[in-house]
């Protein structure tokens, strides 16, 4: 399998969740709803990167 059309969505997904997993650590604890906004924010994340296409010829 290519990853390479899909790695700017990865990565992208991976930093949204880290960010929110890291925005809901900071009183030491993550909840579940904290844990539901880390998955939403990591498949947006996903979702919206891979919906953008790649600018061609820059």
């Amino acid at each position: 399998m290519n990853w390479k059309p899909y790695a700017k969505a990865v990565v992208a997904g991976l930093l949204a969740g880290l960010g929110a997993l890291g925005a809901a650590l900071t009183d030491g604890t993550v909840s579940p709803v904290e844990w539901v906004t880390v998955a939403s924010a990591t498949l947006a994340g996903l979702g919206v990167v891979y919906a953008v296409p790649n600018q061609a010829g820059r």
